[in-house]
């Protein structure tokens, strides 16, 4: 349902104009002008009759309050429209109106019109994808040394870097974006069967005409119509879920750098973004906020989609209509999720001092495991490890540095010097594979991008 009050914050320009009425209605009609020009292409209706259904099939033609009052009555939007359709012909040419529809049953016309839309909210979210995944390329190597504590169940961990969290998500973008480009060909199938799916009313030209049809549309000709196989949809919407919420978990994690106990990363600022009706001070992570909601809105309208998978016999009652907002509003939150994550991600506003700052909070500690690993190559796993876990302890209770404590410990300094002790709790020296983590991920990306 369109909103005019959230629908900007929600759902991109560009998606909600793809399934806006005027795109719903101009992909049924661009399914009617390319029936008319298939079915005369193979010789079934006059090539004189193409013309005056070509001209009618056009959006602006058509009062679309009256075609929802009659939708209402009809049960679905093909079946109005195609009566709109023949009037409009009619009205210039009879005897072409006789072909408008020909050997098409609704349902061809409104999941091929789908499939058209679809194409287009694909290309769409191509585009975005590229685009964010390039910025997050382009951040996780600006931050592949920018170091920050690892945080695991919401606890200070062992140290990252600011680039890998990003290339973690650059990874899940990229294979969101081979995912789209392996699917789309199952996708992006034609929709033609007639009442029943066997074409019968076109006779031996059945076929003929389906050939003709998906070369009209530029579509895939299917193995056989799929009026109650609705698989093709459902992974599509299984993958609008997936990159809703890989888009979550960014928002998620964004949001809670930004969190004024954390105050490492932030959205980059505007004028009147973020901010409170009654506190002046806040700068709250409102583009993060929209990646959650759609990660949270998304699973259950793809689980509507997967309910409405056991459609009965050759098609479907009220299984069929179910789909009929659900996936476009999924495209929508999918398409407002990114448009925001394009907005955060090149800005990203970054305190590598709050970072540092942020890394001494537990005086050390973060880097026991370091001095643990280091110190059980010489006394043993077990043994360092109760060692260095008493002197976490007393670190705490005297609320000391670590590695003042372990300074004092005799059986420590025996095994490591002080030299070895201050690179051990140097955060910059625990980093792993982070930065290989960082060019892999921009290396794939950059495999796809070229």
């Amino acid at each position: 349902m369109s909103n005019q009050l959230f629908d900007r914050y929600f759902i991109s320009a560009a998606m909600a104009a793809v399934f806006s009425d005027t795109g719903r209605v101009q992909g049924m009609l661009d399914f009617e002008a390319a029936l008319a020009r298939a079915e005369a292409r193979v010789g079934l209706i006059p090539q004189s009759a193409v013309a005056p259904i070509e001209a009618a099939c056009r959006a602006e033609r058509y009062d679309f309050a009256e075609l929802a009052e009659a939708i209402a009555l009809a049960g679905n939007s093909a079946i109005p429209l195609v009566k709109a359709l023949g009037r409009q012909v009619a009205a210039v040419d009879p005897q072409a109106e006789r072909y408008v529809h020909l050997g098409a049953t609704s349902q061809d016309a409104m999941d091929t019109g789908l499939v058209l839309q679809l194409r287009q909210a694909c290309a769409l979210l191509d585009a975005d994808l590229a685009q964010l995944a390039e910025a997050l390329a382009q951040q996780a190597e600006r931050y592949a040394d920018c170091v920050l504590p690892g945080r695991t169940w919401l606890q200070h961990a062992t140290p990252v870097t600011l680039g890998m969290k990003l290339a973690g998500s650059l990874g899940a973008i990229t294979r969101h974006r081979q995912r789209l480009a392996e699917l789309k060909p199952r996708l992006l199938v034609l929709q033609f069967g007639g009442a029943a799916g066997t074409l019968a009313a076109l006779g031996e030209q059945g076929w003929a005409v389906s050939e003709a049809l998906a070369e009209e549309l530029q579509l895939v000709l299917p193995d056989q119509p799929w009026h109650t196989q609705r698989d093709r949809l459902v992974e599509f919407a299984s993958l609008l879920g997936l990159i809703a919420g890989s888009l979550g978990k960014l928002g998620r994690d964004l949001s809670l750098l930004m969190q004024t106990d954390v105050a490492e990363v932030f959205e980059p600022s505007a004028a009147g973004k973020g901010g409170s009706s009654t506190m002046p001070h806040k700068r709250n992570p409102v583009g993060a906020a929209v990646l959650i909601a759609a990660a949270t809105r998304a699973p259950g309208l793809v689980a509507t989609l997967f309910a409405a998978m056991p459609q009965e016999h050759e098609r479907s009652l009220g299984l069929w209509h179910a789909e009929w907002q659900t996936l476009p509003e999924l495209c929508g939150l999918v398409s407002g999720a990114l448009q925001q994550a394009l907005l955060a991600v090149p800005g990203l506003e970054v305190d590598t001092a709050r970072m540092r700052s942020n890394l001494e909070l537990t005086r050390g500690l973060l880097l026991a495991e370091a001095v643990s690993i280091a110190l059980a190559q010489r006394i043993g796993r077990d043994k360092a490890h109760h060692l260095i876990e008493q002197c976490c302890r007393q670190a705490i209770a005297e609320q000391r540095h670590l590695r003042e404590v372990l300074g004092e410990q005799a059986e420590v300094c025996v095994q490591l010097s002080a030299a070895e002790l201050d690179r051990l709790l140097d955060p910059g020296h625990y980093l792993g594979q982070a930065q290989r983590w960082v060019a892999r991920a921009v290396a794939e990306h950059r495999a796809l991008h070229s």
